[in-house]
């Protein structure tokens, strides 16, 4: 059985620093230790959520044109410890082959990756589950990767409308509950910052997170 405490100091997510940006899987940091990605849609708010994350304003950089990062930046928490900043996908205005070169990674990262732990899924609250972001959810469930999606910008709604949709996006995954856990959040508002932590922290330092996706044999 994997011992849960090997990891079991809790991130200190105030000590985040950028390690280097890689333009394919291949230039990556070495395939070590363990690391939680981020994905969403161009200007879903990736970036502004990781700087509210850390409570580092300027760690990650946030683009006003959507599309325009292409590349994965990758940033220390520690030795063994990492945070990812994955491209945006699903931008229309991003040339097809550009396009097609960065979900074939993507998909590559999401299955090989050894040291991906789980991965927080973006989505604006007033237009989730749009077919890009199914096609990621897709890629992560056939890979078995925990995946804990912000519902981003709900300043944007009011508190009822907010829960309407909270609710309604966890319905239409109901299916796919054991991998899957959804919240709101809003970087400008500062909600929902605690509860990603402790599940970013879960996943960096918990090593029995993934017990439950490795098939157990029958007892005799």
């Amino acid at each position: 059985m994997a011992n849960p405490t090997a990891h079991s100091s809790s991130v200190n997510f105030r000590e985040t620093c950028f390690i280097q940006s890689a333009s394919a899987i291949e230039n990556a940091p070495a395939d070590q230790g363990w690391e939680v990605a981020f994905a969403g849609r161009s200007n879903s708010g990736k970036s502004s959520a990781i700087n509210a994350l850390t409570g580092i304003d300027k760690l990650a950089r946030t683009s006003r044109t959507p599309g325009r990062t292409q590349l994965i930046n990758f940033f220390a928490l520690s030795d063994s410890q990492r945070l990812v900043d994955l491209p945006g996908y699903g931008f229309a205005k991003v040339p097809l082959a550009v396009k097609k070169k960065w979900n074939q990674q993507l998909e590559r990262y999401l299955q090989y990756r050894e040291s991906l732990r789980g991965l927080v899924m973006l989505m604006d609250i007033r237009h989730p589950l749009t077919d890009a972001d199914k096609q990621m959810l897709d890629w992560a469930v056939a890979a078995s990767m925990p995946v804990h999606i912000l519902l981003t910008k709900a300043d944007k709604l009011k508190r009822g409308p907010a829960q309407n949709t909270l609710l309604s996006v966890r319905r239409e995954l109901a299916a796919h509950a054991e991998l899957v856990s959804v919240q709101c959040f809003s970087s400008l508002k500062r909600q929902g910052i605690n509860e990603l932590g402790k599940q970013i922290n879960r996943w960096l330092t918990d090593e029995s997170v993934m017990d439950p996706l490795q098939e157990t044999p029958e007892e005799e």
